[in-house]
């Protein structure tokens, strides 16, 4: 047994920084249940915790927690391209800095959209306004 203890303490040094016990999956099938992640993830190691992506924009893309990173690793090793339901599973680990960057970014888009519409409709209310005043000046010439 401490054997074992050491050679997972020697390959401690080995893994990437970017190695994470939460794992982002992407591509999953929409219909697919929590239960069907826990038989598929579980193969690997002791699942901590699923969420499942519910909302339109989150749909098909889960986070998938394991109790220990050695057992997140293996998963990413061999579930990264595995097909499930006929897509081809991404399977990352989960970078809270790239998720903060992709949620700003959602964020200034939103904004641009919104100051994109307010500028139509002050310009269509411009052109309403100035099409009304010719209106009446034809009218009365």
């Amino acid at each position: 047994m401490g054997d074992h203890y050491t050679s997972r303490k020697a390959t401690n040094s080995r893994l990437p920084p970017e190695v994470n016990r939460i794992l982002y999956v992407r591509n999953l099938p929409f219909k697919i249940t929590s239960e069907e992640l826990y038989d598929i993830f579980g193969k690997y190691g002791a699942v901590y915790q699923i969420r499942l992506g519910d909302r339109r924009d989150t749909r098909g893309t889960a986070f998938v927690i394991y109790e220990d990173i050695y057992d997140a690793k293996s998963a990413v090793d061999h579930l990264s391209g595995f097909n499930v339901g006929g897509r081809y599973l991404v399977v990352l680990y989960y970078q809270p800095a790239k998720f903060e960057k992709r949620a700003d970014a959602e964020e200034k888009q939103k904004e641009l959209e919104e100051l994109r519409r307010q500028v139509k409709a002050k310009k269509a209310e411009l052109a309403a306004s100035s099409g009304s005043n010719s209106n009446t000046s034809q009218q009365s010439g």
